[in-house]
């Protein structure tokens, strides 16, 4: 629109002006370009923000709800240690809970203000100092991949930022205590 009006302001000066050089034309075409250009630069960025500030969930899960999933799965990762599967995701533990993906996604990141691998490495963790603790015959690698962990590298790193010590300075303290 606004070039429209830029456009037939030009013309306007041409037909109408006795004596019109072309570069005020040119100018004048050019100028009105630009202020066209940062007004939609302007209102485009200022939609932007406003989209930026979006709540990740537009409903929030019941008290009940909340209890019965929790209630699930604890029972679930007693009972079957289901945690222990170095294959698990969301959509897996969600079919077992038989709930959506979503409302488990949801129930994880509102109630626990966690991400989803960090709630099942929490879990593998305490299984492997578990592990550590009772079977020193085992290797560190080996309770890595008992306790869940697809790679010896995803799970020492995961059990030092959980713990703050490496598996085996954990083992090492646990062994005379």
């Amino acid at each position: 629109m606004s070039v429209i009006f830029w456009v037939s302001a030009i013309w306007l000066s041409y037909t109408l002006a006795r004596y019109t050089s072309y570069i005020s034309g040119s100018l004048a075409f050019s100028f009105s370009f630009y202020i066209s250009f940062l007004l939609i630069y302007y209102v485009k960025s200022k939609t932007s923000v406003s989209v930026t500030h979006k709540e990740k969930y537009i409903n929030k899960i019941d008290e009940k709800l909340v209890k019965e999933i929790q209630e699930q799965i604890s029972v679930l990762f007693e009972t079957r240690k289901i945690y222990t599967n170095p294959d698990l995701t969301l959509s897996i533990l969600a079919k077992e809970l038989n709930i959506r993906p979503q409302l488990l996604s949801q129930f994880i990141n509102d109630n626990l203000k966690k991400s989803f691998t960090q709630f099942i490495n929490e879990y593998r963790i305490d299984e492997a100092k578990r592990l550590l603790k009772e079977n020193t015959q085992f290797k560190i690698d080996t309770v890595g991949f008992e306790s869940g962990f697809n790679s010896s590298s995803t799970f020492y790193s995961s059990f030092k930022k959980i713990t703050g010590m490496t598996p085996s300075n954990y083992q090492k303290d646990n062994l005379y205590s």
